[in-house]
This record gives structure tokens, sequence and C-alpha cells, in this order.
């Protein structure tokens, strides 16, 4: 089962020969080492680039155990670069070589080589490729599968399609299982055995038992408002658990280097500035998360805001969560000051959209409810209502799109319509 990951083939290609190293990042199982040795490989024998000048190593191999050492590998590279043409050095889970940031500086260094690496979560984050190299490393960041990538594979139909992926996500290898114990089992043991040991082992994390009871909190709360103080105050009210906000914010910020969680910051719409806290933190897949919790908080309305997130960071949004204030008078007829939030303010270049997620719109005072903040921005700025329930895409009468999941997530060019 070959699946297509054209948004990050086409990266790639595009930064071919840019005199950087090219480094794909992403969680764990997303798919980094398929899209390097087999999509990337591939694209280079269509451009008749010839075996001699594709040179891999994957050091994660036993067979390739000499290699990490590199006073074996270097000499071992440069012997394998022949002549003057370009040569393709594609490197998985490069960590794993010894003094690896020298070894890839030297590359640099050489004028007929493009370099392409892959890491693991564990020691190879975005933080490390910019304290080691220094701006000479341009990152591709990955993804699980998007819901696109996922039914370009998946047998059925996109409802059914839909509510697998809601529950298992987009970790490919969740493709090849067939019933549902396979595909849980697969996915607890992953986030056990996998992401939660390399969190503990990259951070000397002491108290294994307190950044577990995080994860369970932020799990259950996806797309919640929050902050470390309203964090800790949790632990200590529901878990009799005394948790400092600062270490809290520590643990946050080693879920979201491992690429398990991210965040997003809230903005002021009228105000034009953002405010620090609180924030909103979403799963990087919704398989993960549901397995953290043993398949039992499954509420499609936060699965959808989450899944509409990710597809708008895939898509190189950056992603806020809109904040618009008003002041209005209450059934009393004082005057109060009033939030009203925006699920989604994203930005990529001149382009801004807001955008609501509506898993149903079952009345007048619901869609009412839903529009209300988008027109509160008073600015000409593309607004957008995502539901399960709208038929087609269409303009309502306050000139704010209407458009169904499906079509959103299934269009990669949907926010243009």
């Amino acid at each position: 089962m070959e699946i297509s990951r054209d948004i990050y083939l086409d990266k790639l290609i595009s930064k071919k020969h840019n005199r950087l190293i090219k480094v794909i990042t992403g969680i764990r199982r997303c798919g980094k080492s398929y899209l390097l040795f087999k999509l990337f490989r591939d694209h280079l024998k269509s451009e008749r680039i010839s075996d001699t000048h594709i040179i891999e190593m994957s050091f994660d191999i036993y067979e390739n155990k000499q290699y990490r050492d590199p006073a074996v590998f270097f000499p071992y590279l440069k012997s394998q670069i022949k002549d003057n043409q370009m040569h393709y050095i594609l490197l998985d889970e490069v960590q794993l070589l010894g003094d690896f940031e020298a070894v890839l500086n030297s590359l640099l260094r050489m004028e007929n080589v493009d370099v392409y690496v892959t890491g693991s979560n564990a020691k190879f984050l975005a933080k490390d490729i910019i304290t080691e190299f220094r701006g000479r490393g341009d990152e591709i960041r990955m993804y699980p599968l998007t819901f696109s990538e996922f039914m370009s594979v998946y047998p059925g139909n996109e409802y059914s399609g839909w509510r697998d992926y809601v529950l298992y996500g987009g970790i490919p290898l969740v493709l090849q299982f067939t019933t549902v114990d396979q595909k849980i089992n697969f996915l607890k043991k992953l986030f056990e055995e996998t992401y939660i040991t390399d969190i503990v082992g990259r951070h000397n994390v002491r108290n294994r038992v307190e950044l577990e009871e995080l994860l369970n909190i932020i799990s259950s709360s996806i797309g919640s408002l929050t902050n470390p103080n309203k964090l800790s105050n949790t632990f200590k009210s529901v878990k009799n658990i005394k948790i400092s906000p600062t270490t809290v914010k520590k643990y946050l910020e080693y879920l979201e280097d491992s690429f398990l969680i991210d965040s997003a910051y809230r903005y002021d719409v009228k105000g034009k500035k953002y405010i620090n806290t609180p924030l909103k933190y979403y799963f990087t897949d919704l398989g993960l998360r549901n397995a953290r919790l043993n398949f039992r908080q499954i509420e499609e309305n936060h699965a959808m805001e989450n899944i509409i997130f990710n597809e708008l960071k895939v898509r190189g949004y950056n992603v806020d969560v809109g904040v618009v204030i008003s002041n209005e008078t209450d059934k009393n007829n004082k005057n109060i000051r009033k939030q009203r939030e925006i699920d989604f303010v994203c930005n990529q270049g001149s382009k801004r959209y807001y955008i609501q997620s509506a898993l149903h719109i079952s009345s007048d005072k619901k869609a009412e409810q839903e529009k209300k903040s988008l027109l509160m921005t008073q600015d000409a700025f593309k607004k957008i209502i995502i539901t399960k329930d709208a038929l087609a895409p269409l303009y309502n009468e306050d000139g704010i799109l209407v458009m169904s999941i499906f079509d959103f997530l299934l269009n990669k060019n949907s926010l243009e319509m």
C-alpha cells in the first residue's frame, strides 16, 4: 500500500540544491523514513539520477552499526563520492551517528553533495536544529496522515472513513491493522513504549507519574483554554498531587518538543496583539490522544476542532485563537465588556481567514452564535464556518462561507472557494 505524501515530497523537491541540510522532523512513526527512502528516492530515479549518486544510510539498522562511528562513516562516505557530479545523501536516524552535527556541517562544505536527514524525536528536535546548524538547516515538519491522505487508501466511503479517522487517527501503520483490537493495542503500546519513554529519557524526567497525569489532563481537555497555573490547581484539587506551575510549564514544553501536542495562542483581533495566557492545546494525532484515554472520551465536536487545527498547520498557516472584545449591555441595560472567541485566526503571508468549527448547527440561535464573533471583527478578511451539516459550500446572507468538514478536508484549495 503506497500512500501519497505530495505535500512533503513537493517541499523536498523545491529545496533541492539550496546548499542547506534538509531536516525532516515530526512525531515518531508519521512516515519520515518512507518519505525519504521511498518517495523522494523514486523522484530522484525519475530524474535519471543513477544509483551510484544516491547514497543511503539508516543508522538504526544493526548491520550499519559500525557506521555510527564518525571515524568510520565519514571516510566511507567520501569513498562513495567518485566524481564531481551531484550526489544525494539520505541519512535516517542521524542522531545515532556520533558527532553528527560536525559531520553534517562538514558535508555542507562539499560542492557536489545535497544532504537530507531524518532524526528521532528523542534527541533531534527543532530546537536542536536551530542550535547545532546555526541557519544551515532547512526544516520540513511532517505530520501524520491528513484526512485526504487517509482517504486515498481507505476502502470505505468518507463517512465511515471519518468515523475511523476520529477514533484511530493518522499514524500510517494503523492502516495495516484490520481489527479494532489490533489498532487499539498498537496505539497504546506506541504511546507508552515510544513517546513517553523518549521524553523521559531525553529530559531525565524523575517523576514519570506527574508527566503521565499531565498527559491525561491535556488529553481530556483538548481545545480548552488553560495555563500552567490552572493545570497546577487541577493537579491539587482533582489528583491530590502538588506540582508547581513551573514544573507544569516545563512538562508542556517537553510534550510540544516531542511533537505530541501543539499550542495556539490567543490573539486580540481588534487590538491586534497577543494575549499571553491561557492557551489551547491540540494533539498532533487523535488516535494517540484517544489511546491515552483508553478510547473512553470520544467527543466528536472537540475531535473535529483538533482535526481542523492540524489541517491548517499542514497547509502552512500560522494558527491562533481569536478574541474579539466588545462593549455590550446586559439584560439589565448595564454596560459590560465581553470577550467572544473565534476558533481559529489563520495567517499565511498577506492572507487571513477567520474560521469557526461547529459540528452541528441545529437552530437559528446556534447559527447566530457561530457567526456573531466573526461579524464583530468588522474587517474584510474571509470568514468561514465549518460544520458536518452543510450540504455544499455556500455564502450566507452575511457573506460568511459555510462548508462541510468533508469539503474542507478533501479539497486542498477549499479556503479559496
